[in-house]
């Protein structure tokens, strides 16, 4: 069973930066991982995710602010995310998934693993 730990997220000012982190441990395959949102009254969207061989797939709103990451070494994933937006407030989760996708990693995709969320919370 993977088990996933998200930490670094936080309230920040508009236009700040925050590095989001994510723990990986335990067994199983993670072809996939990504990180995903949800604010309050909204559906959870997709912000970015990695394949095991570093390819990477962006939220095209999102694109330009976000870097997604991974150190293998480590087990721990990334998220780093620039010029942040009171829009940009939410609960960020990661998630992994063991299945393996032609191309890029999904962002509409119900991964299999996910995290237990870390608040961003941006103010103007």
């Amino acid at each position: 069973q993977v088990q996933l730990v998200e930490s670094g997220g936080g309230s920040v000012q508009a236009g700040g930066s925050l590095r989001l982190s994510c723990a990986l441990s335990g067994y199983g395959s993670t072809s996939c991982m990504g990180w995903f949102r949800q604010a309050p009254g909204n559906e959870r969207e997709g912000v970015a995710t990695i394949k095991n061989n570093g390819v990477t797939n962006y939220a095209d709103s999102l694109k330009g602010r976000i870097t997604i990451s991974k150190d293998n070494a480590k087990g721990t994933l990334y998220l780093q995310i620039d010029s942040l937006k009171p829009e940009d407030t939410a609960m960020y989760y990661c998630a992994a998934d063991p299945g393996w996708f032609r191309g890029v990693c999904p962002l509409k995709y119900e991964y299999s693993y996910w995290g237990q969320g870390t608040q961003v919370t941006v103010s103007s």
